[in-house]
């Protein structure tokens, strides 16, 4: 999230954040933008111990081969989340290579998205976790936009970095969906007012 430019994470602005912002800030760079997030802090920028925690929160990239992949078929690398980085880092993982299942070596291109959450409970090493989570509205997670990274490391290719790619992104909480139970029962409710008004 460093190399040639920088990207950033930032933490929600409260329990009750349901704000999904993505692009780049005035602080990023390669290129630097214009989007406000409005107070958020840096994941990390508070240093260790305080809140938002680093070691608390997790970041990973999904993927699939090819260009413009649906977002539905990216996987998480098989390399595990990291947590994040304080002082001048802040807003960043750990730095790393990262594998795939899913993209061969040396592709020509590969879909990629960055994700992250709040990891603070313990219960949610995993983005497959963190996600079901996520959706529920239990915890704060987000996404970067997604982009395409070409000519994939290998053995012939040297590991491309992220950047210009990957784009800053805030963690917030998502609106839980409602249940097939619930949505049962509104639309029971509704044929019942339906009748009566016959």
């Amino acid at each position: 999230m460093r190399l040639g430019g920088t990207a950033h994470v930032y933490a929600p602005l409260s329990a009750s954040d349901q704000t999904k912002i993505q692009g780049q800030g005035t602080n990023d760079g390669n290129p630097s933008g214009t989007t406000d997030y409005g107070g958020r802090t840096l994941i990390g920028g508070n240093g260790v111990g305080t809140t938002p925690d680093p070691s608390h929160y997790l970041g990973q990239l999904l993927g699939a081969n090819g260009a413009g992949a649906p977002e539905a078929s990216l996987l998480p690398s098989t390399t595990p989340p990291v947590s994040f980085r304080t002082g001048t880092a802040a807003g960043s993982v750990v730095n790393g290579g990262v594998t795939f299942g899913n993209i061969p070596a040396d592709a020509a291109v590969a879909s990629l998205e960055m994700v992250a959450w709040d990891n603070t409970s313990g219960l949610y090493p995993t983005w497959a976790q963190a996600s079901v989570a996520w959706a529920a509205g239990l915890i704060a997670a987000g996404r970067s936009a997604e982009f395409n990274i070409n000519t994939i490391g290998g053995t012939t290719n040297t590991p491309p970095g992220l950047l210009p790619g990957l784009t800053s992104f805030s963690l917030y909480f998502a609106v839980p969906e409602p249940t097939t139970a619930a949505l049962a029962g509104l639309g029971a409710a509704a044929l019942l007012i339906f009748r009566r008004r016959k």
